[in-house]
């Protein structure tokens, strides 16, 4: 799989992630309304504006983690890109190469433009009530970095196809 086709998967992430986000908390107004109950306990739209990293975590509301955040995330984006663009990795990995840099290019364009992420998913099931809420692109950016580890191969060669030792004759 040609860089440009990771280049399209990020892409294609990142538009997805962005419409549904435009969608759901501008288009049905979640950002004022708070909560939809979709397919109630399943699927529910619940606003949640998050200053940290997954789960809120290390959300000071400081103007300087919003961007050390942000400029982390363009890095970690970069060091994949040149990671995956330079070895010999099969085409899952390659693939959730692409999902993971959309995933996190859509966050940080919330970072920028909001101040925070836009996070609104919100499922829960068999009497479990989950009250954490997330969107598109965190799905991305967990799956892409899932695929990243499972499809690494041996000797993180990335699936690449190793070529057998030579015998040695006398």
């Amino acid at each position: 799989m040609p860089m440009r086709r990771v280049a399209l998967i990020a892409a294609l992430i990142f538009v997805i992630d962005q419409i549904t986000k435009i969608a759901v908390v501008f288009g049905l107004n979640l950002k004022d309304r708070g909560e939809i109950d979709v397919i109630p306990p399943l699927l529910n739209f619940r606003m949640a504006w998050n200053q940290g990293v997954n789960f809120g975590l290390f959300a000071s509301g400081a103007e300087i983690v919003r961007w050390v955040l942000v400029i982390l995330s363009l890095v970690i984006v970069g060091w994949v890109w040149v990671w995956i663009s330079r070895g010999r990795h099969s085409d899952w990995m390659r693939l959730s190469a692409g999902v993971l840099i959309g995933g996190a290019l859509g966050n940080v364009v919330d970072r920028v433009a909001y101040g925070a992420v836009a996070d609104f998913l919100n499922m829960s099931c068999c009497g479990f009530e989950n009250p954490y809420a997330f969107n598109v692109a965190d799905i991305a950016i967990f799956a892409g970095a899932a695929g990243l580890v499972l499809f690494s191969g041996e000797g993180g060669q990335g699936g690449a196809k190793r070529r057998k030792p030579r015998r040695k004759t006398p």
